[in-house]
């Protein structure tokens, strides 16, 4: 589109024996300089218009990675045994709990998803006790959303509504709704999270 825009520029200042007002030639260059921009953006849409259930899916769950795990990341190692303590949340889990539970469930989403069993401890969907650290949790963390996206990416339109064994007990359960809890069920946890941040006077990084 810029070559043909250049061209029909050329042919005009060919055909007028060079003589053109700067003015219009700015103007012809900007038209084209549109036109490309015009062009551009309507490939791009037309790209986002033919996204895969495959694509659509694991979007979501990188929809929540990207502020789950960068929120876990601000809270400082000596916080993340903190919990509320105004108000009404006796027995609630602490900052650490909270990013080890929604670790534990990626991974049991993952693992139902896949027809597999865990490939690590999830503790009655708390997590390991054996990890404990800020370090560790985070490692936990990464570890279960990069399975989440293993999973999810065998997800297609043959098997999206397949009935599959629930991982929470009796019943059966879908690929579609389990892929969509993780996001569902992060973004639970993620708002608490949030207000253990701002209490202990940190702008959660999604908010900055």
């Amino acid at each position: 589109m810029c070559t043909a825009a250049t061209e029909f520029i050329f042919r005009v200042v060919t055909e007028t024996g060079g003589i053109i007002v700067r003015k219009k030639l700015s103007y012809l260059a900007f038209c084209a300089l549109a036109l490309a921009a015009v062009g551009a953006a309507q490939d791009k849409k037309s790209k986002d218009e033919h996204r895969t259930v495959t694509q659509v899916l694991d979007r979501t769950v990188t929809n929540i990675e990207r502020e789950f795990v960068p929120a876990a990341e601000a809270m400082p190692e000596d916080k993340f045994g903190f919990t509320p303590t105004n108000g009404e949340f006796k027995g609630v889990r602490t900052f650490g709990e909270q990013v080890k539970h929604v670790a534990a469930v990626n991974y049991i989403f993952g693992a139902a998803i896949l027809g597999e069993k865990a490939p690590v401890d999830v503790g009655d969907e708390s997590g390991p006790t054996s990890v404990k650290t800020k370090a560790e949790i985070l490692n936990y963390l990464n570890g279960s959303f990069v399975y989440v996206h293993k999973a999810v990416l065998t997800i297609n339109e043959k098997n999206l509504v397949e009935p599959i064994k629930s991982p929470f007990g009796e019943g059966t359960v879908t690929r579609l709704g389990l892929a969509t809890s993780v996001a569902a069920h992060g973004f639970d946890h993620y708002g608490q999270m949030v207000e253990y941040l701002r209490m202990n006077g940190i702008v959660p990084p999604a908010s900055r």
